[in-house]
């Protein structure tokens, strides 16, 4: 059954042409038409972007998803996911924020919600090797913006080195945000190990360490280890985790649920 698609951004339209494919592996066009109650002209200009920008892969005829490993890096996959649950987080957090503090953010898109909500804050300075967070902030007259890292990668839209050439030993930040890609009640995840190095060495300038995860990512696991929970002061949660596993990741650091208002 087609979706009430015609009235929507074309954003969302391409997040619920995306989240079909995810789900079911490869799609034709005839199906993504159906999908989006759209023209053929407008989903086969969909697809194109998406093919793109190495979201999917086109064959005659349809798509289907990049396997795993590719979409979870690329900044713009993760920008179109979950984007409800991010705001939500990022609700929550901009309450830990005060005029005058420092900041550090990672490369996570759900940090980066944070990050449209910190003018409002400022002044502020912000230490980040995320670019989106540069374009988002670069004009914002009371915030003073850092950018640290080495080597940019396309991929992550960031700077990503060894901890020795990034020179973060010199911050001390007073709050730093962080999202990865999968947590249990214990542990944090990351599918790359290159990324975890970073986003150790850019965790330990901050003195309130703080952890934002949507329920997506609870109860799961990537390849690589990250830290365990106690490493972070606080962890922030949406509502759609299940109370039982938000009490024991309280056993490790201050538990606060974001509302999915909308739910």
């Amino acid at each position: 059954m087609a979706t009430a698609a015609g009235a929507i951004s074309r954003a969302a339209r391409q997040r619920i042409i995306l989240d079909h494919v995810l789900r079911v592996g490869s799609a034709t066009a005839a199906e993504l038409i159906e999908l989006t109650g759209r023209s053929a002209m407008t989903v086969h200009r969909d697809l194109e972007d998406l093919a793109a920008r190495n979201l999917v892969r086109k064959f005659h005829g349809g798509v289907s998803a990049l396997p795993t490993s590719v979409f979870e890096s690329s900044s713009e996959f993760r920008l179109l996911r979950r984007t409800e649950e991010k705001v939500a987080l990022a609700k929550v957090a901009i309450s830990f924020v005060e005029p005058g503090m420092s900041l550090m953010l990672d490369d996570s898109t759900t940090v980066l919600a944070l990050g449209q909500l910190l003018s409002a804050s400022a002044p502020l300075t912000v230490v980040t090797n995320y670019c989106q967070v540069l374009s988002l902030l670069k004009e914002a007259a009371d915030v003073h913006l850092i950018m640290i890292g080495g080597a940019y990668s396309r991929t992550h839209d960031s700077f990503i080195a060894p901890p020795d050439q990034t020179n973060l030993e010199a911050y001390a930040v007073d709050i730093a945000f962080q999202s990865t890609s999968t947590m249990d009640d214990r542990l944090t995840y990351h599918q790359e190990q290159d990324i975890v190095t970073m986003k150790r060495a850019m965790l330990q300038s901050g003195r309130r360490r703080v952890l934002m995860m949507d329920g997506s990512k609870v109860g799961h696991t990537s390849l690589h280890r990250y830290l365990p929970i106690s490493e972070f002061t606080d962890v922030i949660l949406t509502e759609d985790v299940e109370p039982r596993v938000r009490e024991r990741i309280a056993d490790h650091a201050t538990v606060h649920v974001a509302s999915l208002s909308s739910r």
